[in-house]
């Protein structure tokens, strides 16, 4: 499998065979069940998260082609999805249902927000170029000097983000920098969902006290 890095003191390597009874299947045989995989994957198991990933990576990286029509980021987006499956197997309950199902649920979600963000984010390129197109010399000088207010504004306030306390500073970035939702900062940051409000909240405020005094520039 290619490698997979699920920390920062974690790299996974081929599985190996010697972990014994934590990756042994009920029925004692050479290859374990999707449900010790998973148990010993939210144990911590680098072995039993390559393991998984040889198991199904075809089979998934098939589901997300399927979606997205893009070979390179489907790879891309494997990856992802098992770094997602290594942080939140814990979250994988045998009762509600089989492992297969959960990890492809997941990976449909993914794969369906990815293409939603490259649609978005072509949509608005399209329309800038269209806007381009038919605005004349004077609106492209005024959108440089626009952008280049924007810069300043930009550096201006990531100066204020570092000095941010660092839990608000990471729920700020996750939020506005990577586009997570409330609730995907909380299981990314494994913080309660009411945690992540109230940092956000107290950051925003924060900023915009810090930003006031060029209120009637933005």
């Amino acid at each position: 499998m290619k490698s997979l890095h699920p920390g920062p003191s974690i790299k996974l390597a081929p599985a190996r065979a010697s972990h014994g009874s934590l990756l042994s299947s009920p029925a004692g045989d050479s290859s374990p069940d999707d449900a010790v995989l998973m148990g010993a994957i939210a144990s911590r198991n680098p072995d039993a998260l390559s393991l998984l990933y040889d198991r199904y990576s075809g089979i998934l990286k098939a589901l997300i082609i399927r979606v997205i029509h893009d070979d390179a980021e489907a790879d891309d987006l494997l990856q992802e999805i098992f770094m997602q499956i290594w942080r939140q197997a814990a979250h994988y309950s045998p009762g509600k249902g089989q492992a297969l199902g959960w990890i492809v649920t997941l990976t449909r979600r993914r794969a369906i927000d990815r293409l939603r963000k490259r649609q978005a984010y072509h949509r608005i390129t399209e329309r800038f170029e269209l806007e381009a197109e038919r605005q004349p010399a004077s609106w492209v000088h005024s959108r440089i000097d626009d952008d280049i207010f924007n810069d300043d504004l930009r550096q201006f306030l990531s100066a204020r983000i570092e000095n941010l306390p660092q839990l608000q500073r990471q729920a700020i970035n996750l939020a506005f920098f990577q586009g997570m939702s409330q609730r995907e900062i909380a299981e990314h940051t494994h913080a309660p969902l009411g945690t992540v409000k109230t940092r956000l909240e107290l950051a925003l405020r924060k900023l915009h006290d810090s930003i006031r005094a060029l209120k009637n520039k933005i």
